[in-house]
């Protein structure tokens, strides 16, 4: 230690720092060409106002959870700057009704819970904020007279849980630990291997940032 001050921090740089989070979105698809899909959606994520693509994960082939009479689901998480204001709850709601609006431009329908998906698009992580706030209606699902996912909750509850989630969520930011969880991303993928067993999730490619798709197959 040299015994230097740290110099203080221009508001202007303290203002652009807070205006963005690092949002971290959950792909799944099993209906179709679902690799075709997901990586189309990664581009429309790209494309969406404001927002900087800022990772993306292996693709992964996982067996399907719940409803298990279905095809395996190819599963992938990307990292999004986003924009942060006014405040996290709006600007989290704002990126969640895009990613509603994405599912339906890819022919997204109404089924059984866990059952087949053309797009699934998860807000998973949005910064270091815990948000728990009422969803608009266009960007609810399920049974409207049941209130089914009536609440957006950030962080994601089911992801701490899931290893299809967890797997590309760890090529993403292992050393993460997300609020409220008590470990990192990291630990709980190895803890949910340990109980759902190493062959549930495989991964199947890589992405390649060159060619904007996951192009290099893994054997």
């Amino acid at each position: 230690m040299d015994g230097a001050i740290d110099a203080p921090v221009a508001a202007g740089a303290r203002r652009a720092t807070e205006d963005r989070a690092r949002a971290y979105v959950g792909l799944g698809a099993n209906v179709g060409d679902a690799r075709g899909t997901m990586r189309a959606g990664v581009h429309s994520l790209a494309a969406l106002p404001g927002v900087v693509l800022a990772g993306v994960s292996r693709l992964y082939l996982t067996r399907p959870v719940g409803v298990t009479d279905q095809p395996d689901f190819h599963n992938a998480a990307v990292a999004l700057d986003v924009p942060a204001r006014p405040d996290p709850s709006t600007a989290a709601l704002a990126l969640l009704l895009a990613l509603k609006g994405i599912e339906k431009a890819f022919g997204r329908q109404r089924r059984e819970r866990w059952g087949p998906r053309e797009l699934d698009l998860d807000l998973l992580l949005f910064g270091s904020h815990r948000i728990h706030v009422e969803r608009p209606a266009q960007a609810r699902g399920g049974d409207p007279e049941k209130n089914d996912h009536r609440w957006l909750d950030v962080p994601h509850p089911s992801a701490r849980e899931r290893l299809f989630v967890l797997a590309p969520l760890a090529d993403l930011a292992p050393a993460l630990e997300p609020p409220g969880w008590g470990e990192s991303v990291e630990s709980a993928r190895r803890r949910r291997v340990s109980e759902e067993g190493a062959d549930a999730v495989c991964v199947v490619a890589e992405w390649d940032d060159r060619a904007d798709e996951w192009a290099v197959d893994r054997p």
